[in-house]
């Protein structure tokens, strides 16, 4: 085969184009994720659970004080358990510390969480593991304390 100047010109351009493809901003990641989170906030405060539940992946993994939870549909139960009805659940507010990419993919985000009900205030952190994938941003690690 002989060599000309336009014979390497796809070659390039599909390696350029796959190279870049799977490489993200962090800026427009943060956004994204912020973006779940808020909406976690919205429904979690109509009493939307499963609403709330779409932030999380199918094997998230949550632990709190009373220990370790694995799997979407357990976790889901948990919350059923702790938060049966709207007036449980409250108002929820996240404050956002920051959002730290962690290799290709995957982001730490840090903060605190409120949760404002007529017979008490409750109160702490998290610290978040998330993934991206197809459908978008989801938590596949959640210590909240």
């Amino acid at each position: 085969m002989k060599w000309s100047p336009g014979s390497c010109a796809l070659p390039l351009i599909v390696i350029l184009i796959h190279g870049c493809g799977g490489a993200s901003e962090p800026a427009t990641d943060e956004a994204a994720i912020r973006k779940v989170m808020a909406g976690q906030e919205a429904a979690w405060d109509r009493g939307d659970l499963s609403g709330f539940m779409d932030g999380y992946d199918d094997r998230v993994c949550f632990i709190g004080r009373k220990g370790m939870t694995c799997g979407r549909d357990a976790v889901t139960r948990n919350y059923e358990k702790s938060y049966p009805d709207q007036a449980a659940m409250g108002d929820l507010r996240f404050t956002i510390h920051e959002v730290l990419p962690a290799g290709t993919g995957h982001a730490w985000v840090t903060g605190n969480w409120q949760l404002t009900r007529t017979s008490d205030t409750l109160g702490g952190g998290f610290s978040l593991l998330w993934k991206r994938e197809k459908a978008g941003w989801r938590i596949i690690r959640d210590h909240s304390y």
